[in-house]
């Protein structure tokens, strides 16, 4: 027998079931379900059920995110349901609205680790591979039933490995070659694969830059992303306080079997851009260069995080945003935050004319930054829908932080790498 992907030995792990092949549908046994804003949804699901008893209530999680605070009565009510469950079940992984996005929260608390599986009602779920967990995201439903159960079904994934090696050139990030491949191969490239992504560039990543990866192999149809826990990812389990006795590090054997294997080189890629409507939409950023914008969104779980905001801060360092945008920053979390505010990268935002929000999704749930008829954003989030900010007549473009700040300064789509070579002989 050949040896095993990742997504093979993960779900055995959780499954308890050996020798599984692509294919193959089995019962797992989550580590963690993930609901966010719209646990009220599983909650009201579970009433219908008649059921009280939780399978295991410490791998619920529940994060109040999307719509964070409150804009209406009725999510006001929603958010008030879930803090009445979580206290009356004892369910000790909620997070309020004042915490952020619930992907980046449950990594900083160390709830993620590696070898796990993981459920979440988001389909960016797939971002827990940054830390070598296996994520994937699921409906209300599926939730809801593992509440009481504690398993659902899978499929073993067949398995793509993407191999990236060379260093990248000033101005050019990792959203950037996410946003390539998801061009090459389009949206329905990788529909229900596992993608183990590897390389030079890649063992060099930070757990950032591992997040935005993971996050975005969603947009390809991804079932999950993987990358291969290392030093770097020890470093920043210590930070979330998980003992390393605990951990359980799966990886793929060398004589794994992949469907394909897709190549990229580093220092020959460029900034890129998702135009509208569709993220897989995608051209180098001068293409489209000089495409006037309204607005400049710097958020959501793909592009947040605070190496993010240090880029655009870095970019947009004396400069100001050009007269007639608005530029929304939302930290993906409160210690992003924080830890922006104590650094001064926060100040350097604000005096180049940036709005702060409060962590959270933000725009890219529709939570504020909406768009008039005719109104364009360029945003680092990772979806470009039609009418997914606002008016189903505006644009959405998808970028790096880089891209944004530079765009914001000049008050129309811009290619970053003439104003972050400047920043550098700054």
């Amino acid at each position: 027998m050949t040896g095993k992907t990742f997504a093979q030995k993960a779900i055995e792990r959780a499954s308890g079931v050996v020798d599984l092949a692509a294919g193959q549908i089995v019962d797992a046994y989550p580590d963690l379900y993930m609901s966010h804003t719209a646990s009220w949804r599983c909650i009201r699901t579970l009433e219908k059920m008649g059921v009280e008893q939780l399978y295991d209530v410490d791998r619920v999680a529940m994060v109040m995110d999307h719509l964070s605070p409150a804009m209406n009565a009725k999510t006001a009510a929603d958010h008030a349901l879930c803090r009445e469950f979580a206290k009356k079940k004892g369910v000790r992984n909620f997070f309020d609205v004042n915490s952020g996005i619930a992907h980046i929260v449950l990594m900083e608390h160390g709830l993620v680790r590696p070898g796990q599986f993981i459920i979440g009602t988001d389909s960016h779920s797939t971002i827990y591979g940054a830390l070598g967990a296996f994520g994937t995201g699921v409906g209300f439903s599926e939730i809801t039933a593992a509440w009481v159960t504690g398993k659902l079904w899978v499929k073993v994934p067949e398995s793509v490995r993407v191999v990236i090696d060379g260093d990248l050139a000033p101005g050019v990030y990792a959203k950037d070659i996410m946003l390539k491949l998801i061009g090459d191969l389009g949206a329905d490239g990788l529909t229900y694969e596992s993608v183990e992504f590897s390389g030079s560039y890649v063992e060099g990543m930070s757990v950032s830059e591992r997040m935005t990866f993971c996050n975005l192999a969603m947009e390809m149809g991804a079932k999950n992303a993987f990358v291969a826990p290392d030093g770097t990812t020890l470093g920043y389990l210590d930070d979330a306080g998980v003992p390393r006795d605990e951990l359980e590090v799966l990886l793929p054997d060398e004589d794994a079997t992949y469907r394909a294997t897709v190549r990229l080189d580093g220092p020959a890629l460029s900034p890129q851009i998702s135009v509208p409507h569709t993220v897989d939409n995608v051209v180098g950023v001068g293409d489209v260069a000089g495409t006037k914008l309204d607005q400049v969104f710097i958020g959501s779980c793909a592009n947040a995080k605070y190496d993010d905001l240090v880029i655009a801060a870095d970019v947009l360092a004396g400069h100001r945003v050009a007269p007639g945008l608005r530029l929304i920053v939302t930290p993906a979390s409160a210690k992003i935050m924080a830890q922006a505010s104590e650094s001064g990268v926060l100040t350097k935002l604000i005096e180049a004319g940036a709005m702060i929000t409060n962590p959270g999704c933000g725009a890219c749930a529709g939570s504020g930054g909406a768009m008039a008829d005719g109104e364009a954003t360029l945003s680092t989030a990772n979806r470009n829908f039609q009418g997914r900010m606002g008016s189903y007549h505006s644009k959405i473009f998808l970028a790096s932080p880089a891209t944004a700040a530079a765009s914001a300064i000049r008050g129309a789509i811009a290619d970053p790498r003439e104003l972050v070579a400047a920043a550098v002989l700054a």
